[in-house]
């Protein structure tokens, strides 16, 4: 049996609820070859998981009819998921997998050694909304523009905990507190970070530092390996 195509949807879901896709209409008519009858699943992260019935199917427009919720609204961790931008394919891959693995927020970082002084946001929104379709998710994380890191520390809620990954900290095993509250992971640029960041970062109160093992990991991979550190510590698993 086929798997049911999973879309996201910018529009309220209910039952008898009608909607009208154009952006999507050429990966199900012509792509997918779904026509009128067939029943896909739409999500639009506020209202849970829905089936729908195609009414009518053109490469330009396809007419859905909301029947039935196949999911609630399952909400992930109140984790965000801060990181130094690198190259583009790689970016992408962070971006993919802190969705998959139940990041809340998405944020771009500038620190001292990033390489990377801009991002397409909307482009990587496009990829976080892409991962939850394909993983299951009803809930799509927000991407949010690049911003200093040193800014984003100055406005740090007091209330979040923060884990950070530090590469000097080789041989000491990683140890968070049981907090069930709002936490942040941040993982630093391919330089790692500066010893200005990084004193700063020790500093702080609500920060904790973590090593991800004897070898020095990729950015890409750091963000994988620290997910599921969290993960295994304090989240939904």
């Amino acid at each position: 049996m086929a798997s049911i195509v999973r879309l996201f949807v910018n529009a309220p879901l209910d039952r008898g609820q009608g909607i009208t896709l154009t952006d999507q209409a050429h990966y199900l008519a012509n792509v997918m070859r779904l026509g009128a009858g067939d029943v896909i699943h739409v999500f639009n992260g506020r209202d849970g998981e829905w089936a729908a019935r195609i009414d009518a199917a053109s490469r330009k427009r396809v007419e859905l009819t909301v029947e039935a919720q196949t999911k609630p609204l399952q909400m992930p961790p109140d984790l965000w998921l801060l990181f130094a931008p690198i190259k583009k394919a790689r970016t992408d891959f962070i971006v993919e997998k802190a969705a998959e693995m139940g990041a809340a927020r998405i944020c771009p970082v500038q620190t001292d050694f990033t390489n990377s002084e801009r991002i397409r946001q909307d482009r990587l929104q496009a990829h976080a909304i892409e991962a939850a379709e394909q993983c299951g998710g009803t809930y799509v994380p927000e991407v949010t523009k690049l911003q200093k890191l040193g800014k984003l520390l100055d406005d740090w809620p007091a209330d979040r905990q923060l884990m950070f990954c530090d590469e000097r900290m080789v041989g000491q095993s990683p140890a968070l507190p049981e907090n069930g509250g709002p936490w942040a992971i941040l993982i630093g640029p391919e330089g790692g970070f500066s010893d200005t960041e990084r004193k700063r970062l020790h500093a702080l109160p609500y920060a904790h530092a973590v090593s991800l093992g004897p070898r020095i990991l990729r950015a890409d991979t750091a963000a994988v390996a620290a997910l599921t550190v969290w993960q295994q510590q304090l989240g939904d698993w």
